[in-house]
Order: structure tokens, then sequence, then C-alpha cells
């Protein structure tokens, strides 16, 4: 694969979770290809300074932004509304947006919060700009995943893990269930135009888990800033994944150190299957807008 030269100029593309880390570093270097960019955030004012510095990399072009906190089904509602009704066209969605838990949440709905804004969010929100993609075709769908899905099952007696949490237990199972939904999803969209793939950044050097009270993520979130690797660094797998013109209808891939990776999962398709209709569930949604074939 390519990379390092794609014209984005007239490409829209929207990245989840851009006011930091990979999904900061993904937006800046789409905006420098030349991208309009949607810069989604949580956090007005975090949008605010990245949407300039994004601008900068654009050669001075104003990055949109998109606030929604993926802890309120009614936020992602909102915001896929407001994409839709300001008629602009979407080419790349990035969906970068996550956290890790040191203790157990759960968001506006009653999830456990790892699963519900690293995966539930992800669900409810592509499947709402679906249509929009559709309509801009060709058009790619980048889920950010991580090899943390290989530690991880996914129970569906205890999937909001009230028996059993743990941090790495929950982050992982969010992860398996985001690639489950990348080759399900990739399946059930194959000939539409419109692509998605997965990508593991692997490590990143970002303040994720930050907003984790106590001392722990004070002691811990320095070594993930001084001795992972740089976001820059890191986002060039989605960069490529995103943007390169060598993997032009690429379906249902896996993407890890800017390759991709054979058979990353032994799929089973009823799980993929049974995933797909409990999110449907979990999320509330009537019906389901890509009945499989």
């Amino acid at each position: 694969m390519g990379g390092a030269t794609q014209d984005l100029r007239g490409r829209t593309c929207l990245v989840t979770g851009s006011t930091d880390g990979h999904g900061k570093a993904v937006a800046l270097a789409l905006a420098a290809r030349g991208a309009d960019v949607v810069l989604h955030a949580r956090n007005r004012e975090k949008a605010l300074a990245v949407q300039a510095e994004v601008a900068r990399a654009g050669g001075g072009k104003t990055p949109e932004l998109l606030l929604a906190d993926f802890a309120s089904p009614a936020a992602i509602d909102r915001a896929v509304a407001e994409y839709l009704a300001s008629g602009r066209p979407l080419h790349v969605l990035v969906n970068n947006a996550g956290l890790v838990g040191l203790s157990r949440r759960v968001d506006e709905a009653g999830h456990e919060l790892t699963f519900a804004v690293n995966y539930l969010a992800m669900f409810r929100l592509t499947l709402g700009l679906l249509p929009r993609l559709r309509e801009s075709a060709p058009a790619r769908i980048v889920n950010v995943g991580s090899d943390t899905y290989k530690i991880a099952r996914l129970d569906f007696d205890d999937l909001m893990l009230e028996r059993d949490y743990g941090m790495m237990k929950a982050y992982g199972q969010s992860k398996l269930a985001i690639l489950y939904f990348t080759l399900e999803l990739a399946r059930r969209i194959e000939g539409s135009g419109v692509t998605v793939n997965a990508v593991d950044p692997g490590p990143v050097a970002s303040n994720i888990g930050a907003d984790n009270p106590g001392l722990a993520y004070r002691l811990v979130g320095p070594l993930l800033r001084n001795f992972f690797p740089s976001a820059a660094r890191a986002a060039r797998t989605a960069v490529i994944v995103a943007a390169d013109p060598a993997l032009d209808g690429a379906n249902g891939g896996y993407y890890r150190s800017r390759k991709r990776r054979e058979k990353p999962l032994d799929f089973d398709p009823e799980t993929s299957r049974r995933l797909w209709q409990t999110s449907l569930e979990l999320c509330g949604l009537d019906g389901d807008p890509l009945p499989a074939r």
C-alpha cells in the first residue's frame, strides 16, 4: 500500500473522537491531503482548539464541527440528524472515538460505558449515516479496532459485565464487537459503493482514559503519552485505509502496521448474526436497516 500523497480535494471526511491522540492525527493528515474534514468532539472548547490546528494543516480551510457525547444515544441521534440536514456529502467516516474504564460505569441508557462508547455508538452512528455514505459513493468506513480483541469473548449473558468487570476485559470485548461489526457490515453492504474495513493503530501516545478519576490514571497516563509511538505515526494505517487509491473497493479487511492481516478472526456466522440483532435491540432501533441477504 502507498499512502503518502493522496489528493483528497473534494472529499468530505468525518473523524470521530478527533480532539486528541489518534483521531486528531488522522484528521490532520486527511486535511493535509486536501479533504474537507468534519471534526466530531464532545467538548466544544477542545474542538475549537483542534479546529484551528486542522485548518492550518489544510491550508486555511476551516473544518466543520459535530458535537455529541457518545455516552448519550439521544446525542448521537441528534448528531446524525444534524449531519444529514446539512446536506454535506460523506465520503469517509473514521470511527475512532473510544475510551477505557478503570472501573465499571454506565451510559445514559444504562449500558456498560466502554461497550457503549467504543462499539454501540459506532454501530448507531454508522447505520444512521449510511444513507449519506451511499449517496456519496464511492465511500469508505474505517473502524478503529485493536488487537486486544484476541483476549476477549462475547458473553451474551453478560455483555454489560455486571458479574465480572475488568478494564482490559471490557476494552477487549468492545474491540471484538467492532471487528465482528466490520465483517458483518462488509457482507451486508457489498456492492453498494460503500466499503468498510477495520484498523489497529497499535499502541498510541494519547490521553485515552483521562476521564478516569483517581490516582491510577495519574500514574499510567504519563507512560501512555511518553513511551508509546506518536499519534501521527500510529495514524498512518488508518489514513492509508481511508484514502489510498490502491484500496478502492477493498472491503471487510483488517489492517495493522499498514498491511492487511489475513483471517484476523475465526469468524462465527451465528455469533455475528446474534451480535447484530442484539446491537439493534440495545440501540432501540426498530427493524433492521440492512437485512441479511
